[in-house]
């Protein structure tokens, strides 16, 4: 018997021993495992759009609205301004035709650093912070496995997690927009208008708050902030794997490739995902050509992991670095799939009447490893430098609005809201502040636009954007940025201690702003080290400028 027990707790202590260990690979494992065990993925079947009338209406109606944003793209991943991935080796001539036909904002900023609470400014027409929307929704394992990793002597700023939080941080898919919030979705519907969403959602995974539940008729798509392209082994896709970060090792270990359709079961895409969402945007586009729609398409290109088919890398050989080359793919496929809404749009006779609008959800990301990508902007996502909320930005409604225009005064996600109620007549709920305005009512009456500011928070890291003016003010480490932004647009040189009257007059903007916004509805769990200059895997120097992201 003694020896029973002996062995036994012997047993006991390899297991944990075995466990604590491996704990890594637990992580990064056995969430995705038991997911896809609880929730299994069905094969492929066809999608049916619900078809509106046989002939549309005589008479008047209001435009078709089609929203169209990218995922991490930097502002230097396209070719409109004379950039592109790769020194201009990617041509993206249909994202460009948006430019060249409609009108580009050339100061379009994002609601916010992060994925989500930039979606939910796009959905609301307010900063998320006047709802609690302050941080981006993510599973505590993930949360733990980012504080957690250490790149050896590389590293000279670490992660800081806050496990005393866990307790008052609710499970993930209760971490959406509030039901006091009103949609664009559902402001669009009391206004006839068909509503339909492909893609990224990410503004909560709980019954109430997926789309379905927040104004959508129909939504082909998945709720988490990120999804596979095609299955690992998949033998028409090329992976990049980028070891050095933690966020991708947790992504390929735990991520699907699957779709829902109307909160039904999971199932397979039938091809790489960018190429599917695109092909049922046009379907959709197509079923619904005889009413109004409104059609809101969030690809989740070109955001990690890195994965392309192989027919879109072998078309760029002239791209030696591998990495670069699959992200490339990413943005080639990309370009193509809004290339086919618009063609679809023309096709069905509805370009004239269609307003489309086109961003990114924030900059690119420091830790894909590419140093190009936000060009000629410092920063990156999680950060409120230029490179972090600085987007492509871009209008197009031939019956409305000219072609080539350029407009300069600042922009915002936070206007998209606006600009798709005024186009579809639909008054702005009462009762609330809206930070948005009308951007098509802007631009057709040619006039200087009066000065508004634009306002990011996450945790003790803030900014504000005003009068051309934008201040920057962190606690951790405690620094203040005061940029010109009209001398010097790409943010070297801060002036926080040469202009002590504007940076006076900047932090009043702040706190005013500041003291309008409401607590996070849940409180964030890590503090991560950004460095402003280089990417991930680039070894920090002690004379880095950086920055600690909550979230």
């Amino acid at each position: 018997m003694r020896r029973f027990l002996l062995g036994a707790v012997g047993f006991v202590v390899l297991v944990a021993a075995v466990a604590w260990f491996s704990r890594g690979y637990l992580i990064l494992h056995v969430p995705g495992w038991l997911a896809e065990w609880r929730d299994p993925i069905a094969a492929n079947h066809p999608v049916t759009w619900e078809s509106g009338p046989d002939a549309a209406r005589s008479g008047p109606r209001p435009p078709n609205i089609v929203v169209i944003v990218a995922d991490d793209l930097g502002y230097n991943d396209l070719t409109f301004a004379g950039g592109g991935v790769a020194n201009g080796a990617v041509p993206t001539p249909n994202i460009d035709s948006l430019a060249r036909d409609g009108v580009t904002f050339t100061h379009g900023y994002t609601g916010n650093a992060t994925c989500a609470p930039s979606r939910a400014a796009i959905m609301t027409g307010r900063f998320p912070t006047r709802f609690g929307f302050e941080f981006t929704p993510a599973p505590k394992p993930f949360m733990k496995l980012i504080a957690r990793f250490q790149r050896d002597n590389e590293q000279l700023h670490t992660a800081v997690y806050y496990a005393d939080r866990e307790k008052d941080v609710p499970s993930m898919d209760q971490e959406g927009i509030p039901a006091s919030e009103t949609t664009l979705a559902e402001l669009l519907k009391t206004r006839g208008y068909r509503t339909l969403g492909l893609g990224k959602w990410h503004l909560g995974e709980a019954p109430a708050l997926r789309p379905t539940a927040r104004g959508f008729d129909e939504y082909l798509g998945f709720y988490a902030g990120a999804q596979m392209y095609l299955r690992e082994n998949d033998p028409n896709a090329v992976n990049s794997k980028q070891d050095f970060d933690p966020i991708d090792r947790f992504l390929w270990a735990n991520l699907p490739f699957a779709v829902t359709e109307d909160g039904g079961p999971r199932f397979r895409p039938d091809t790489y995902m960018t190429d599917y969402l695109s092909r049922e945007a046009c379907r959709a586009i197509e079923a619904n050509k005889n009413r109004p729609f409104f059609l809101y398409l969030a690809y989740n290109a070109p955001h990690t992991p890195l994965q392309a088919s192989k027919a879109d890398y072998d078309a760029l050989p002239q791209i030696q670095d591998h990495r670069l080359r699959v992200y490339a793919a990413m943005i080639r496929a990309l370009d193509r799939g809004v290339g086919q809404v618009l063609d679809a749009l023309r096709a069905n006779g509805l370009e004239n009447d269609t307003l489309v609008l086109f961003a990114s959800d924030n900059g690119g990301a420091n830790y894909i490893g590419l140093p190009d990508i936000n060009q000629p902007f410092r920063g990156w996502k999680m950060t409120f430098f230029e490179g972090g909320v600085r987007t492509p930005f871009f209008a197009k409604w031939p019956a409305r609005l000219g072609a080539g225009v350029k407009y300069s005064p600042p922009v915002g996600h936070v206007d998209i809201f606006a600009t798709a109620a005024g186009a579809a007549g639909a008054p702005l709920p009462a009762g609330r502040t809206y930070d948005g305005v009308d951007l098509v009512a802007r631009v057709r009456a040619q006039a200087p636009e009066s000065a508004r500011p634009l306002y990011w928070r996450s945790g003790s890291y803030k900014g504000v954007l005003a009068g051309g003016w934008k201040l920057q003010v962190a606690e951790h480490p405690e620094k203040v940025w005061l940029f010109d932004l009209g001398a010097d647009p790409t943010e070297r040189t801060n002036l926080a201690e040469a202009r002590p009257e504007k940076l006076a007059e900047m932090r009043t903007a702040l706190a005013a702003l500041d003291g309008q916004m409401v607590p996070s509805a849940w409180p964030s769990l890590i503090e991560g080290p950004i460095a402003i200059d280089h990417p991930l895997p680039i070894p920090d120097k002690p004379d880095d400028e950086y920055v600690y992201w909550a979230n």
